[in-house]
């Protein structure tokens, strides 16, 4: 084997069964399923291990950040009944008063510390290992002074191309819409109930990405040094002022390291994504809501959604825009240059906001809004507020001590959610032709518009469903965002496409209209009617 892959190169020929799956789940579940992954090391260079030769402080900081990480997981799978003091108190504790006090001083073997997650899904935690080994090593690049910029931007480019040779494990580096990590069926379930480990995940990724900027913005050594303790120590005002004190949202790589986003936005949005999806594999595993047998399946769904190039794409302008809507002040503020005094978020603990996906613009709340009182000033000159259409009524920020579990702003908010994310996943069922996963979304008496007819939920099984499964896999549409409207237990959905190729030995370039129509059941939302329709565009 190369000797770039050979280092630490494992291979896990994993037998997954329903037993190894869960150990409180009934004796009998599907079939065994082989899952074979394989990780793979640092790619050869002079500049390797200079972060941890001249920052051994900070290094030794993402070594802690590890153990939270695969504790968090190995908690959620294994003790899934455990009270909220679990994670919230012993845990956060110990992470925070030990772990991170004094942190481990070489990388950790997570496998060793979340054994039950990492044969759950191993694909998952090797995509992880992979994206933290392109941070460690961009660190390192930042890091060599023997290195000129012209030098730095080569090796980094050379990296961020190692790290896109596994597309079975690298993020996208196509931005991702909010919607992804935010507006799926089990979303938001993580913050909700753990919102102080959550902001301590959050503060994380904050120093994780922020750590780049003093290596960048520093002109000397002595400069650069400086900073980066001057960043982990903004980290630890966060961790001692928690849970008030710890990022309100997740911190975006363009808001708290900018000029590093500048310079290298392919791996400011590669780890954008990473860290989103972090949140996303917490909701999935803590969402009661999502069967223990079905997580597995969940969790690999949303590891195919983040690697693609066209999933949830948002143009790059747009991402940059909603990095500024989110807001810097409501992400524990900048990495370099602060004031002594932390900034005063503007939105209430973990708000989602909505944005459009072709500007990024933010368009409202659909849990929890803004803050009342939220300062203009300092950190937080550069966030458009104006632009941000608050509501006339702003409830206060966040108590200082967070609830355990905090309800949502409305039920219409989560209801228009939950219907954007069943669309979603319809969509998505096509695109995998997954028929089964495809009718299981529709009411029994369902109600198919397509080519001039009316479909029941049989008919369209046997007839349209095939081809519309060979269309969605042969051409990737470019949808625009869903509107989705809830009267009671009703909903509708409507969007435009556009889709162009070439089918079956045939060139398609159609605009298409949709309209969905959801129903509330005892099972959540479903569709009861859907109407489509096309015309050529030349």
């Amino acid at each position: 084997m190369n000797l770039l892959r050979s280092h630490r190169a494992l291979v896990h020929g994993i037998v997954v069964t329903a037993l190894a799956l869960t150990s409180l789940a009934t004796p009998r579940t599907a079939l065994a399923q082989w899952t074979t992954t394989y990780e793979q090391f640092y790619l050869q260079a002079s500049h390797n291990w200079s972060f941890r030769n001249q920052y051994a402080s900070a290094d030794r900081l993402f070594n802690a950040f590890d153990y939270g990480h695969a504790i968090l997981y190995e908690t959620l799978w294994t003790k899934p009944n455990a009270p909220v003091a679990r994670l919230e108190e012993k845990e956060f504790d110990y992470l925070t008063k030990t772990v991170l006090v004094k942190p481990p001083r070489v990388p950790l073997e997570e496998a060793a510390i979340e054994p039950k997650y990492a044969q759950l899904a191993p694909e998952a935690k090797v995509m992880f290992d992979w994206a933290h080994l392109l941070h460690r090593q961009l660190y390192d690049v930042l890091a060599d002074e023997r290195l000129s910029d012209a030098q730095r931007d080569r090796e980094a480019q050379r990296l961020i191309a190692y790290y896109k040779s596994r597309p079975d494990l690298a993020f996208s580096s196509k931005p991702k819409t909010m919607a992804l990590m935010q507006e799926q069926s089990y979303s938001l379930a993580f913050r909700k109930r753990y919102p102080k480990f959550n902001g301590l995940i959050w503060g994380y990724h904050w120093l994780q990405v922020g750590l780049y900027e003093p290596l960048i913005v520093g002109k000397t050594t002595a400069a650069k040094q400086a900073g980066v303790r001057a960043t982990v120590a903004r980290f630890w005002q966060m961790v001692d002022g928690a849970p008030t004190a710890l990022p309100y949202q997740m911190p975006m790589t363009a808001a708290v390291a900018p000029a590093f986003a500048t310079r290298f936005p392919e791996a400011a949005i590669i780890f954008d994504n990473l860290h989103s999806m972090h949140d996303v594999v917490s909701d999935i595993l803590s969402n009661e809501a999502v069967p223990r047998n079905a997580k597995r399946a969940e969790i690999m769904r949303a590891a195919r959604l983040y690697r693609d190039d066209t999933s949830y794409v948002m143009p790059v302008a747009a991402w940059l825009a909603m990095s500024k809507h989110m807001g810097i002040e409501n992400m524990g503020g900048s990495s370099v240059g602060f004031l002594p005094v932390l900034p005063t978020p503007s939105v209430t603990y973990g708000a989602v906001m909505t944005h459009d996906w072709e500007t990024g613009a933010m368009k409202g709340f659909s849990y929890g809004s803004a803050a009342a009182g939220a300062a203009s000033g300092g950190e937080h000159a550069g966030h458009d507020m104006a632009s941000m259409a608050m509501p006339a009524a702003m409830p206060a920020a966040m108590p200082a001590a967070m609830p355990a579990a905090m309800p949502s702003t409305t039920a219409a908010a989560n209801d228009s959610a939950d219907v954007a994310a069943l669309v979603h996943r319809f969509h998505d069922a096509l695109e995998r032709g997954d028929s089964v996963a495809a009718i299981s979304l529709l009411t029994k008496d369902a109600e198919i518009l397509e080519s001039g007819s009316v479909e029941t939920v049989a008919d369209y099984r046997a007839h349209h469903l095939p081809a519309d499964i060979a269309l969605a896999k042969a051409i990737k549409s470019t949808r625009a965002p869903l509107r989705v409207l809830v009267q009671g237990d009703l909903a509708t959905s409507t969007s435009t496409s556009v889709t162009k190729g070439t089918f079956r030995d045939r060139a398609i370039d159609s605009a298409g209209a949709e309209l969905i129509v959801a129903r509330r059941t005892p099972q959540g939302w479903r569709i009861s009617a859907i109407h489509w329709s096309a015309r050529r565009r030349n």
